[in-house]
């Protein structure tokens, strides 16, 4: 996938997203704070705050991540 492809994602107002490696693995991107796109390469930072660097060659798709009503809410 090309950088320039998610940069344009996330500068067309922010959508929750899942990126899909060519490996199968996936990474949720909840929030534009948990990512970072460069040229060559995309940041993406987990819950905990680790930070994966993946080769946008890599990247197969992008597809909008389903966030559950009420989600993150602690209900109190």
């Amino acid at each position: 996938m090309n950088a320039e492809y998610i940069q344009r994602r996330l500068r067309g107002g922010f959508r929750p997203f899942t990126l899909h490696l060519s490996d199968g693995r996936k990474y949720a991107v909840p929030h534009a704070e948990f990512i970072l796109v460069t040229q060559h390469s995309v940041a993406v930072a987990d819950k905990d705050g680790y930070i994966e660097s993946l080769d946008p060659a890599h990247i197969v798709s992008l597809r909008d991540l389903v966030v559950k009503a009420g989600a993150g809410k602690s209900g109190k």
